[in-house]
């Protein structure tokens, strides 16, 4: 009689279980995110929105809503996690609610807000 070692599944087999879990994770995470005037592009650990002005703007990312309260020049109000901030394009991240919150850009027609986990905590 012959004893048969059974032969672990092929690295190929592994691969593409790993990349429909990935798919999968990704799938959920895009789920996630929800907008009312505004764009999203995110990753695992950060989101950036952008909003359209002069209309109640409004997006769930991370876990948190985020909404346009108004603009003004280059200083922008925006609400993240229920508390309001006044942001600057330039200015340092700002956190709140282990996120961390900073404004890429403003135009006459958008406002570009980023919004990340905090890496301490």
């Amino acid at each position: 009689m012959t004893n048969r070692r059974a032969t672990p599944a092929p690295t190929s087999a592994r691969r593409a279980a790993g990349m429909l879990a990935g798919l999968a994770l990704g799938a959920a995470l895009l789920a996630g995110c929800s907008s009312n005037g505004a764009d999203t592009d995110c990753g695992l650990d950060a989101c950036t929105i952008t909003f359209d002005r002069g209309v109640e703007a409004s997006a769930t990312i991370l876990g948190v809503e985020a909404k346009l309260v108004g603009a003004q020049g280059d200083q922008v109000t925006v609400e993240v996690a229920g508390e309001q901030l006044s942001l600057t394009v330039g200015q340092q991240a700002t956190e709140v609610g282990g996120l961390q919150v900073s404004l890429d850009g403003v135009t006459d027609q958008q406002v570009v807000l980023r919004v990340a986990r905090n890496p301490n905590g």
